[in-house]
């Protein structure tokens, strides 16, 4: 079976959102912008052999793409060496699920488009040939009836982190981990999620992230310093959220502007209390005063009065 980790890595790709990212991000083809990522469906079946399943895992998610059934396969590769006939693993997988389907009840008259992604995080670089001829001694021997297949590589080492860094979305946030990282630049980042992703797929990052703490590919400090950022994003979204419909509904009620603003001011003077013990808190754990700026939003003179107070 695969490891704790590479469990945990599967479970990213099972959140809708996250899988959108990636096909829209990495998948560079006219079809993707034509699924109906509102009605896709993951299906609970693999086809890896069990010779590979510690180093492999998969996802199946059936699409409606131009109103017609397709299927996009994930395989995740999570072997340190890259595998040079990974093109006749992935062809075998592919026979293996259609065959599955043939034997079905009310098996279709025809076989549905499938589109093989092999998604790669080692550090080697990806050399495997992604088409099966290339395998083949003399392959054009045979002509037309030579084997003709392909899958879509994904190598996340192929990456720059500065191309990475410009999408600022969570897909983008996992292979810079992976392959760059930098914890300083990926607080920051991970901070800046919170204002424009879906919460359960943010949430499932951390997890992520908890899981590579417990695996010991990341450091207990660097931990404590994501985990802190989540804990304190995360309440501060939700107040934001809860002052909006806070306001919200007041209006609805139709109550004095002077009463609403007596709300907020008691609900935002609470939070600024919050954000004052926050910041006296990542002070005594010695954090960097940017980033206590960046969670709290208290000013920088703010922190250094707080600083002086608690030395």
């Amino acid at each position: 079976m695969a490891n704790e980790h590479d469990l945990s890595y599967s479970l990213l790709f099972s959140n809708k959102v996250i899988f959108r990212q990636l096909l829209e991000t990495f998948v560079k083809q006219p079809w993707v912008s034509e699924i109906d990522f509102e009605n896709i469906e993951k299906l609970n079946k693999t086809f890896i052999s069990k010779k590979h399943r510690k180093h492999e895992s998969d996802l199946i998610y059936k699409v409606k793409l131009k109103d017609q059934t397709a299927y996009i396969v994930i395989l995740m590769e999570f072997q340190s060496t890259v595998q040079p006939f990974m093109a006749v693993r992935v062809l075998h997988y592919m026979m293996s699920f259609y065959l599955d389907l043939i034997n079905q009840k009310g098996k279709p008259k025809k076989l549905p488009p499938v589109f093989p992604i092999v998604l790669y995080n080692g550090k080697e670089k990806w050399t495997a040939p992604v088409e099966i001829k290339d395998l083949i001694e003399n392959h054009d021997l045979l002509g037309e009836f030579g084997v003709q297949f392909k899958y879509f590589k994904i190598a996340e080492n192929e990456f720059s982190a500065e191309s990475l860094l410009k999408i600022q979305k969570v897909i983008s946030t996992i292979f810079f981990t992976e392959i760059h990282y930098d914890i300083d630049i990926l607080l920051e980042e991970v901070m800046s999620l919170f204002d424009k992703e879906d919460h359960s797929a943010i949430s499932l990052l951390f997890n992520w992230f908890r899981h590579l703490y417990e695996n010991k590919r990341v450091t207990e400090a660097d931990f404590e310093k994501l985990n802190q950022v989540y804990h304190d994003k995360g309440e501060l979204s939700m107040l934001v959220e809860a002052i909006k419909q806070e306001k919200l509904n007041l209006l609805k009620q139709g109550k004095l502007e002077g009463k609403l603003e007596g709300k907020l001011e008691g609900k935002l003077e609470g939070k600024a209390e919050r954000d004052r013990e926050i910041a006296r808190t990542m002070l005594l754990k010695g954090l960097d005063i940017k980033l206590i700026i960046e969670i709290t939003q208290l000013s920088k003179e703010e922190i250094e009065q707080l600083r002086n107070q608690t030395n």
